[in-house]
């Protein structure tokens, strides 16, 4: 397989998306662990005890979700716009 080939592959597998291709949004959760997610798939999160605990995880999710997808010839949803606000 030459450079534009292999190219040309790498861009056919991201045309279904990539994870880099979302938001993801990274927060505490109540029971003092973290949960990394994207808003804009469903089911599409993972947590851990720290940070990056939850943030190391996600791509294997969004992988597992990502062939899901695929088998069943969906394409996956578009990113989500988000708006981020503090109370108070």
């Amino acid at each position: 397989m030459d450079t534009n080939e292999w190219r040309y592959e790498y861009q056919r597998s991201c045309a279904m998306a990539c994870m880099e291709d979302y938001t993801v949004v990274i927060r505490p959760d109540d029971n003092g662990t973290y949960v990394a997610y994207i808003p804009a798939i469903p089911g599409c999160h993972a947590w851990g005890k720290t940070l990056d605990d939850a943030r190391n995880e996600l791509p294997a999710v969004f992988e597992m979700i990502k062939q899901e997808y695929e088998a069943e010839g969906r394409p996956l949803p578009h990113d989500a716009e988000l708006t981020v606000s503090h109370a108070g």
